[in-house]
């Protein structure tokens, strides 16, 4: 006859976290006599950021847990060294905080003991997990045991309410499910456990949760719920309490007690989305293809294209699913957007030359809307809808094999590309204080109750030319001047429209043909007569020819050559990115903020602190002091040109006037010299 004694097993299957099973049989158990029935147990676990360790050098992947606490070998390693986090909190060594954990007991154990009357004469003993089959349905058709399949047999008369398995069953099941439908079974086994199960607390500050007096039994736990630098949910596993000991890097003792107390070390990938926002001129404009950076120089009525790239987090089930994805782009007042021509691509390469497929606001994927800001500037809202939020966590485009662990476009690279002009107006800011446009992206995972964002920034410049004109005797007409403005480094005519109540010029364009050129008039009257103001100029060099001046002057023979030159300046945009709850998301882990410039290098996306630029100009091969407008420095190349009568002197920057002194008082000179030399000859 067949006996039946409840124990408790050694049972500890582990997929990605502990990569050994564990048999369930009478030569690997120690004697059941010493099993204490009467005992609850309980589960601790411990989250750190192994993939920062690893990176890091601090830890090393072939580390096997073994359900026995580590203080020497684990939590001094990885959770020591104690800092402030950007909320103000206190964070521990890689410790992940907020991390969910559920778990549902799914078995009763029992020790099947075969008699002399079934032949067996060695005193076998089979421990067999015993699954109820009414509420472990779900839990079975999961690990594609329905109906019981592959159950132990000879235990059928135990409990006709239940199926009865080898550990060796359940391990296989579990590790085969994962490995050949990896996405569907991890979702099945997380969803059974957040429904069925009891979530412990959130894992705190020393990446810590715990949870006790669990009644004796196979527990199923997984990962329902995780926060934002966790990219891949840690494989659901099995364990029992109590577990046999394991030998192991921290135990020399397996197979020889029984563990109630049970402490794991999940391991899970790392990892938050990254964000940068890159500009060039459009070839459209000029013919050129610069490449995107951070900053670019264009003038007024050029249009401006723009990419936000943005790599996607791993997407492994539906807890790392993403539940929101929205761009908040900002444009400064000087810029106006091109409506309508937002596209979106999603492609499997970081850099972006594997397209998987591309999406405009039409195809319902996502949803754009404009509005203005409190300081006079521009935002633009990119919001995935949820069919579009569907196809970026469930998408079969580029992990098509079942197998795999990630889903939808999981690590792709997301690319949103729009236009802008340049205003030709007051608008614009001309200088070295640029003009700035912020990108907000803001995410969200299914399982987090809160949002994350990330920043990034980039800046246009633009430049100015400020003429003063001048006759030698002070009569001449001012009105009766014109210049042509020549882009010589990109082979075209300047074209701009005068603002009568500023006095300024402000570039609407460019033409090759020389007729269609604006030709540009000082200023006849008011505090800036004299004076032709160009605004909305990129970095070129430029030829100012003067092609008709009032009647008796003469024009000026040759040329002036105005040269716009830009450099990075030693100042620089620092753009940290945080989530709702203040913490700086420049790292995987929970960065400390940075306070002062010398630590600046510890931050690891070095994108989101670029290089602004500042301005030099020379004319006629001589360098000037670029004035200054409306508080931005290096605002407008000035230069000052002198039409004289019955000769020409062109004089260009700060000291043209001071040189046409100069010659009027040496002719004086002269001519006093002549004067006396002929009053001499006449006294003699």
């Amino acid at each position: 006859m067949k006996n039946i004694a409840k124990i408790l097993s050694l049972f500890l299957a582990l997929t990605l976290l502990l990569s050994f099973p564990v048999a369930a049989s009478a030569a690997a158990l120690p004697d059941a006599a010493t099993i204490d029935e009467s005992r609850t147990g309980s589960l601790t676990i411990y989250k750190y950021d192994l993939t920062g360790a690893e990176k890091d050098g601090v830890w090393d992947s072939s580390y096997v847990s073994t359900g026995v606490y580590d203080e020497t070998g684990v939590n001094n390693v990885l959770g020591g060294n104690a800092s402030t986090l950007g909320n103000g909190e206190t964070g521990y060594g890689y410790a992940i905080k907020g991390v969910e954990f559920s778990f549902v007991k799914v078995a009763d154990i029992v020790q099947f003991s075969e008699s002399e009357a079934d032949n067996r004469t060695d005193g076998h003993v089979e421990v067999l997990y015993a699954v109820d089959k009414a509420k472990g349905a779900d839990f079975l058709k999961a690990l594609g045991l329905t109906d019981g399949k592959s159950r132990y047999e000879n235990a059928d008369a135990l409990d006709e309410s239940k199926y009865f398995y080898q550990s060796d069953v359940l391990i296989s099941a579990l590790s085969s499910g994962l490995t050949a439908n990896a996405t569907t079974v991890k979702n099945a086994m997380e969803r059974y456990a957040a429904t069925n199960g009891t979530a412990m607390p959130l894992t705190d500050s020393y990446g810590k949760t715990k949870a006790e007096n669990l009644p004796l039994g196979l527990y199923l736990v997984a990962e329902t719920k995780v926060p934002e630098m966790v990219v891949s949910t840690t494989d659901p596993f099995l364990v029992s309490v109590p577990m046999t000991s394991v030998n192991g890097t921290n135990a020399t003792d397996g197979g020889t007690r029984w563990i109630y107390d049970i402490t794991l070390y999940p391991k899970n990938l790392t990892g938050i989305p990254s964000l940068e926002k890159t500009l060039r001129e459009s070839k459209n404009d000029t013919g050129k293809n610069d490449a995107y950076a951070h900053t670019g120089t264009a003038s007024a009525g050029d249009t401006i294209d723009y990419q936000i790239i943005s790599t996607l987090p791993s997407i492994t089930s539906e807890a790392t699913y993403l539940s929101c994805y929205t761009f908040i782009d900002t444009l400064s007042a000087g810029l106006t957007y091109t409506k309508g021509d937002v596209t979106l691509e999603i492609f499997s390469d970081a850099a972006c030359k594997n397209p998987v497929t591309g999406w405009k606001e039409a195809d319902g994927y996502f949803t754009v809307s404009y509005s203005d800001t409190r300081d006079g500037k521009t935002a633009m809202t990119v919001e995935m809808t949820a069919k579009g939020l569907a196809e970026i966590n469930k998408s079969k485009a580029v992990y098509a094999d079942a197998s795999m662990v990630n889903s939808g476009f999981s690590d792709c690279t997301m690319r949103l590309t729009y236009t802008a002009k340049v205003d030709s107006d007051n608008s614009l800011v001309v200088g070295d204080k640029g003009n700035d446009n912020k990108v907000v992206l803001t995410w969200k995972r299914s399982s987090q109750n809160y949002y994350d964002t990330l920043v990034d920034d980039c800046h246009v410049f633009s430049y100015g030319i400020d003429l003063t004109k001048l006759f030698s005797d002070g009569k001449g007409d001012f009105s009766e001047v014109e210049f042509l403005v020549q882009n010589k480094t990109d082979n075209y005519f300047v074209k701009a429209k005068l603002n009568q109540d500023e006095g300024v010029y402000y570039v609407t364009g460019h033409t090759e043909n020389k007729e269609d050129a604006t030709h540009f008039v000082p200023v006849k009257t008011g505090d800036t007569k004299g004076r032709i103001l160009i605004k909305g100029l990129e970095d070129d060099a430029y030829t100012m020819t003067e092609v008709r001046t009032d009647s008796g002057y003469v024009l000026l023979k040759q040329d002036i050559e105005v040269v716009i030159s830009q450099k990075e300046s030693a100042d620089s945009c620092t753009v940290y990115a945080s989530d709702a709850l203040g913490l700086i998301q420049n790292d995987p882990r929970y960065a400390q903020i940075i306070q002062s410039d010398a630590n600046l290098k510890n931050i690891p996306q070095k994108h989101l602190e670029h290089k602004l630029l500042t301005a030099s100009a020379t004319v006629s091969s001589k360098k000037v002091n670029m004035v200054e407008d409306n508080g931005s420095t290096n605002a407008e190349a000035p230069l000052t040109v002198v039409n004289t009568r019955g000769f020409d002197l062109p004089k260009t920057g700060d000291n043209g006037t001071m040189i046409f002194t100069i010659v009027g008082i040496l002719l004086m000179v002269g001519a006093a010299a002549v004067l006396y030399a002929v009053s001499s000859k006449k006294s003699a």
